[in-house]
């Protein structure tokens, strides 16, 4: 199918640039069309809880296959906040309970492991680097005999520095620590294969490149580890069998369904579902080849017009988020949404994250509006 006829599957494309998939992706048909399947089938049969059960494991599904895992180490909960809360439950790990992360993760993630420190439950450390790059020996001073989890994004939110997730899992692992990342601002970009990355835990959203809607999240936990693990934040449907209805015992589903809460997020997971079973049709070695085509277009325009770059020239280091140091970022966004350019602000950066059905025309027409306000 041509880029056009892909396109034509968002129709905010035909009114404005969108360019803050970092932050949100437009509406598209097939997200809507399924969506709508919830919808009829709320309307028309009025509850139909196999369907929409159906419904939700086929969103599991379309998710393991993006990752490259089985359809029994995904579970399904409502955000990344509340996949990393479900790991930390998890901690200690017999005598370890030392968590080691950056202060570059977004900053639910930090909150989780602080509030747990708070309570007694974990030890905790904060790596830091000047370039956002997080290499084995930034975190080597920080390792302990009892560090539990490494817990690291894939891509930065703030600038799209890009980590080496391979080899912090060989780091980590050599050390008896597992690795949990936040893959958030990473999947849906490129092709990420858990299996051959050695990932332990994996969490993601689903309202950025992903194409779907707040409300849904995704957690990967590994088959082998999965069943060593006793989460104390659970509910109903991370039991055995949710319609045994025996409040008096506890059992743990089998694999990743132990980390299944209460009732899922059905419409949401509908809407995941149709957004990445798109992905999955496109492919995503083909999608990342197109988003490094699009960032190091995006790289050369904010050099090419003196604009002062925050994130890595090297897109092999870099998502697809372009981020651009300005000073006042939410007035750039102001500026630029009257512009009819959706781009997306953090801190002092305003960010331009192109997807697969962006336009190098699109990038230059925020790039020139992005010129102009700063000369004003």
């Amino acid at each position: 199918m041509s880029l056009q006829k892909y396109r034509e599957m968002f129709p905010i494309l035909s009114e404005k640039v969108h360019l803050g998939n970092c932050s949100q992706s437009p509406q598209s048909v097939p997200v809507m069309r399924a969506m709508n399947e919830y919808l009829e089938n709320w309307r028309i049969v009025g509850m139909d809880w196999d369907f929409w059960m159906t419904g939700v494991e086929r969103a599991k599904a379309s998710f393991a296959r993006l990752i490259h895992a089985d359809e029994d180490e995904i579970a399904m909960l409502s955000s990344v906040s509340d996949v990393t809360s479900m790991v930390a439950s998890t901690l200690p790990f017999g005598e370890r309970n030392h968590v080691i992360t950056t202060v570059d993760e977004f900053p639910t993630v930090g909150h989780v492991w602080h509030a747990h420190q708070h309570r007694g439950h974990i030890e905790l450390d904060f790596a830091s680097a000047d370039d956002k790059m997080y290499t084995p020996a930034v975190f080597e001073p920080l390792m302990r005999p009892t560090t539990a989890l490494l817990s690291v994004h894939h891509v930065g939110y703030y600038n799209g520095a890009k980590q080496n997730l391979k080899q912090l899992a060989e780091f980590a692992h050599s050390n008896g620590a597992y690795l949990f990342v936040d893959a958030y601002q990473s999947l849906g970009t490129c092709n990420l294969n858990v299996k051959e990355q050695g990932i332990d835990f994996l969490a993601s959203g689903n309202l950025k490149y992903l194409l779907g809607l707040p409300g849904v999240a995704f957690l990967y936990v590994k088959k082998e580890l999965a069943e060593q693990l006793s989460p104390a934040m659970t509910g109903w449907f991370g039991r055995q069998n949710p319609f045994y209805f025996d409040s008096t015992h506890l059992d743990f589903g089998s694999g990743a369904r132990r980390f299944n809460t209460g009732t899922p997020p059905v419409l949401a997971a509908f809407a995941a579902r149709g957004g990445m079973d798109l992905l999955n049709e496109i492919g995503l070695d083909a999608i990342g080849a197109r988003i490094n085509e699009l960032s190091e277009y995006a790289v050369e325009g904010v050099k090419s017009r003196g604009l002062n770059l925050a994130s890595p020239e090297d897109v092999s280091q870099k998502g697809a988020n372009t981020a651009i140091r300005v000073g006042d970022s939410h007035a750039v966004e102001v500026y630029l949404m009257a512009r009819n350019i959706i781009a997306s602000a953090r801190g002092d950066v305003i960010r331009l994250a192109p997807h697969f059905f962006s336009l190098e025309s699109e990038i230059d027409q925020a790039l020139d509006a992005i010129l102009e306000w700063a000369k004003h």
